[in-house]
């Protein structure tokens, strides 16, 4: 075991909600489905990330958080800090520097990132 604390599935839901993703409806499955629409590279084009979250295999494996942060469109590290209760805390404030950056740059317009990418 690598000495790092497992994830439950609520830490994670809760950490992908303050990323601003949504989780879908769900269908006949135990797998959950978060998306987050936004805009990444130099020409700011649309993106979606999906995370699959598979609830009844809580706490997570570490191969699993891995696999769900590499979908979110993070890293190992970064996921289980905003999964913590003062990480989440600590994006609602603006205080995470790698957060500013992640899913590109708001529009011109003024869109918010999560909005519906055209």
């Amino acid at each position: 075991m690598s000495g790092k604390a497992p994830l439950k599935v609520k830490d994670v839901e809760r950490g992908l909600a303050a990323l601003g993703f949504e989780k879908l409806p769900t269908t006949a499955t135990s797998h959950a489905k978060w998306q987050r629409k936004g805009f990444i590279g130099r020409k700011n084009k649309p993106h979606k990330w999906v995370v699959t979250v598979d609830a009844h295999l809580s706490p997570f494996h570490i191969k699993l958080i891995k696999s769900m942060a590499k979908q979110a469109g993070l890293s190992e590290k970064q996921l289980r800090e905003i999964c913590t209760k003062d990480g989440q805390k600590k994006a609602r404030n603006g205080q995470l520097s790698w957060l500013k950056n992640l899913y590109g740059k708001v529009p011109d317009d003024g869109t918010p990132l999560n909005a519906d990418a055209q």
